[in-house]
């Protein structure tokens, strides 16, 4: 189960920066993610499909982390606690490259849990729990 885990997150991150670089690849999205998903941040507790809404609002967010700077996402480590055979939270340690015309380039670590199962040999996400990203990207001067 870990090296399809890790394999996962090697795609999500290469699919993250792929978008940054303004070249999402909705085929990639839909495969990463599960056809239902749940999330938890600050904001509250939401569920979704993982549909064309959910790729609409996924193009608006990169162009949203293109706006404020965003220039990669890199994940500095990856730890997973096993729930089960088939399931896992996956603790996703990331650092994000900032800079403007205004702004040095500025990096910033922070985590994701990831709640992930694997199905017939694939993995994918079908939830996460995040922090509150807009503090910490204001406590950083980003926005």
């Amino acid at each position: 189960m870990e090296a399809i885990i890790r394999a996962l997150f090697e795609r999500y991150e290469r699919f993250f920066n792929q978008s940054l670089a303004g070249q999402p690849d909705a085929g990639e999205r839909t495969a990463l993610y599960a056809t239902e998903f749940i999330a938890a941040s600050p904001l509250g507790v939401m569920a979704g499909k993982n549909d064309e809404r959910f790729g609409e609002t996924m193009l608006q967010g990169y162009e949203h982390y293109r706006r404020i700077g965003t220039r990669e996402m890199r994940i500095r480590h990856l730890r997973l606690s096993p729930i089960d055979a088939l399931h896992c939270v996956a603790h996703v340690a990331w650092t994000a490259t900032y800079a403007r015309d205004d702004l040095p380039e500025t990096s910033i670590d922070f985590e994701v849990h990831y709640l992930v199962q694997v199905r017939e040999g694939d993995a994918k996400v079908f939830g996460w729990i995040s922090g509150d990203e807009e503090a910490l990207l204001r406590e950083r001067g980003i926005v």
